[in-house]
């Protein structure tokens, strides 16, 4: 019994020591990770994210921030050594120029004291001396709006359009950086055509557009031609008329306009007449029958348009029309008004 109890006690004494030594070396492992949390750097990049507020990033880190709630867990950067003195900005914006070549740097505007152009324009380079009559032999060319060639010194012809709009200079490049601004006195038109209140859609109007005024009675060919509604046409300052065609039918309207400078002007025609779709029937609101000709006229006789079919469409100008059906030999009139934006059927019955 006795060495029973001696044993238990020794072993009992034992488990205990085992028990306090693996309290002792966890406590110790939990004070050295406590240690480690509180030593490690704070400032990884998904800390400062998450804790700092955004004023704190952009403002100067030359010590800990202080407008913020978490700016404190940022530690502190050192100062940055002083940076060289600043290069002048021409010298930090100009390219390295090599040996034998010269800047050109051009710009454009839309007049003197006028904004400048920042977009459309396209630059050409030519020389200056034509390699045969009339041949200027094209050197460079670019889209940009303010750009900077390099050319070897001489005499160069540099011309900038915008549109239907250009101007030319010659240049003389030396060794020094040549800066050139042009003036292009131009504007742009955006066209559109309506029927009352209703817009024309797309693709059922065009546009041309002529120098000078419609009262000028001299011939000139568009300058524009097959100008979709919502285009936009840039243009030299000035005076020009406009051409809006409705259809194919006799739907015509010229306007007067002026351009001004810098300036986009919209134009708005509005047109007086209607679609109409012709039917030759045996009865009416019967079936139209096929292969049919007409001929549609004025009623003094002027011939607006000819077609063949069940179903021709066609846009008239308001006003009064004779009809001419003619079918398997066979004659058929009748008359009939178009009043602006009635869109309607025109029935001829054949008795």
């Amino acid at each position: 019994m006795v060495g029973r109890e001696l044993g238990g006690r020794a072993l009992s004494g034992l488990w205990r020591g085992a028990i306090a030594a693996h309290v002792a070396a966890n406590l110790a492992a939990m004070a050295l990770f406590f240690m480690a949390l509180f030593l490690l750097p704070t400032s990884s990049p998904a800390q400062v994210h998450s804790l700092v507020a955004p004023q704190s990033v952009t403002a100067p880190a030359a010590g800990p921030a202080t407008g913020s709630p978490g700016a404190t867990i940022v530690a502190p950067t050192p100062p940055a050594p002083p940076a060289p003195p600043a290069a002048p900005p021409l010298a930090q914006a100009a390219p390295a120029v090599p040996a034998g070549q010269v800047l050109l740097a051009v710009a454009a505007r839309y007049g003197q004291n006028s904004a400048p152009i920042s977009a459309g324009l396209i630059w050409r380079v030519y020389a200056a001396k034509p390699d045969a009559p009339g041949n200027f032999r094209l050197i460079k060319e670019d889209r940009g709006a303010a750009p900077t060639f390099m050319l070897p010194p001489g005499n160069y012809v540099v011309h900038a359009s915008l549109g239907l709009a250009s101007a030319a200079k010659t240049i003389q490049l030396r060794a020094d950086t040549v800066r050139e601004v042009f003036d292009i006195p131009a504007g742009g038109i955006r066209l559109e055509g309506r029927v009352g209140d209703v817009r024309i859609p797309l693709g059922q109007i065009t546009f041309e557009i002529f120098t000078g005024s419609q009262f000028n009675a001299s011939e000139r060919r568009p300058i524009a031609q097959n100008v979709q509604t919502g285009d936009v046409v840039l243009l030299p300052e000035g005076t020009y008329y406009i051409v809006s065609n409705y259809g194919d039918g006799n739907s015509v309207v010229r306007s007067d306009v002026h351009i001004d400078p810098g300036k986009l002007t919209d134009i708005v025609v509005t047109h007086r007449a209607a679609i109409i779709t012709l039917k030759l029937v045996n009865n009416p609101s019967g079936e139209a029958l096929a292969n049919t000709q007409w001929t549609v006229s004025t009623p003094g006789g002027d011939v607006i348009k000819e077609s063949i079919g069940a179903f021709p469409r066609l846009v008239l100008a308001e006003g009064d029309y004779h009809i001419i059906a003619r079918n398997e030999g066979r004659t058929y009139q009748r008359d009939f008004k178009v009043i602006t934006g009635v869109d309607r059927e025109v029935e001829v019955l054949t008795r």
